[in-house]
């Protein structure tokens, strides 16, 4: 039994069916594309992927991806664009909470985005602990923390938060390689998201 509404697969599969993906900007995201020329290609997880237009960039460009969604209809999307570009995506239909125990220490890379927010807050404990234990020691979350601009009371999802919050989540165990308001968010996020890259220490 599901505590909130966004802890069951069928919420987000209504939102794809509807085609109300407002997190879908039909294309990766110009912030990983850039961050993915500058460092060096390892195993990376993409989680909450969506239709998978990152994991599709990141496997182009060397990586070995692991996209996951709750979604059927976001995985399918992911499926159909790696075979239609002939390329190599591990994915993984399920809810992030129950990875641990079968990829513990696995990636060197967890790309966070609008995954944050759509959890409800009262498991935001959880995703810290769940993203600790799937990367290696040394791994990076590679995080654009989102909306800035809306407080929890605003109800979601997306659900906001704050750079400060963000920061008292990810504090033991992880250590801060860089932050920055990205030039290149798209235009209706600036300002309204923050890069974080967060080591595991």
């Amino acid at each position: 039994m599901t505590k909130f509404p966004e802890d069951n697969s069928q919420f987000w599969e209504g939102i794809y069916l509807e085609d109300d993906a407002g997190w879908d900007l039909g294309g990766a995201t110009p912030i990983f594309d850039s961050m993915a020329d500058s460092i060096s290609p390892g195993k990376v997880c993409i989680i909450g992927c969506g239709r998978g237009y990152d994991a599709i960039m990141f496997a182009q460009k060397g990586f070995e991806v692991t996209a996951i969604d709750f979604a059927p209809s976001a995985i399918n999307a992911v499926k159909d664009l790696a075979r239609k570009a002939k390329l190599a995506v591990n994915t993984i239909e399920n809810d992030i909470f129950t990875l641990a125990p079968v990829y513990a220490n696995t990636y060197d890379f967890i790309i966070e985005q609008t995954c944050f927010c759509a959890i409800n807050p009262a498991r935001r404990s959880e995703y810290e602990t769940v993203v600790n234990q799937l990367l290696k020691p040394g791994g990076l979350l590679i995080g654009l923390w989102f909306p800035l601009d809306k407080s929890k009371g605003d109800g979601g999802p997306p659900w906001g938060t704050t750079i400060e919050e963000v920061k008292s989540i990810f504090k033991d165990g992880w250590k801060i390689e860089k932050e920055e308001f990205p030039d290149l968010s798209i235009g209706p996020r600036k300002g309204r998201e923050k890069l974080i890259v967060f080591s595991k220490t």
